[in-house]
């Protein structure tokens, strides 16, 4: 197995943007998922629409889409993309309780949009955590992760 070694330290150890300059434009695109969990009357409150701050799904939806857009403004290494399409879909599911959420972010770039596809997931569960945290404030964000990864280098990536 080949060594492998990190791509944003230097030869000194020190934090580096990587340099994309060379490398092809490819089609690229990044699947994540996670999960809110709440209580039970939390989650009816969202399925009823009686949450006093309104569209959890349009607005969590939203900011998860404009999250994907800002990721090289919020994670230092991140290299700014003109990406092509993000998706937010939300899912209720009653077993959590709770809402699945899963983001695609595709580009046609030089690098990946793992972090896009991650951090729409997160900030979309962030928002929905704010608009019912009045209601309940042990709601859990968890599983937050990389489902599929395509295009570039390291070629296909799924973790199912």
């Amino acid at each position: 197995m080949a060594e492998q070694k990190l791509t944003h330290i230097d030869e000194n150890g020190e934090a580096r943007m990587v340099d994309v300059g060379d490398k092809e434009i490819t089609t690229r695109i990044a699947i994540a998922r996670g999960e809110i969990v709440m209580e039970h009357s939390t989650l009816e409150l969202l399925k009823t629409g009686t949450n006093k701050k309104g569209d959890y799904k349009a607005v969590s939806k939203i900011a998860g889409i404009m999250a994907a857009k800002k990721t090289s403004e919020l994670i230092p290494l991140c290299h700014p993309l003109n990406i092509n399409k993000v998706d937010v879909d939300l899912e209720i599911d009653e077993e959590l309780p709770g809402i699945q959420i899963r983001s695609l972010v595709r580009v046609d770039g030089k690098t990946g949009v793992e972090m896009e596809a991650l951090t729409a997931v997160s900030v979309c569960a962030l928002v929905i955590y704010d608009m019912v945290k009045a209601v309940d404030k042990k709601m859990i964000i968890q599983n937050i992760r990389l489902v599929e990864k395509q295009g570039g280098k390291s070629g296909h990536f799924y973790n199912p």
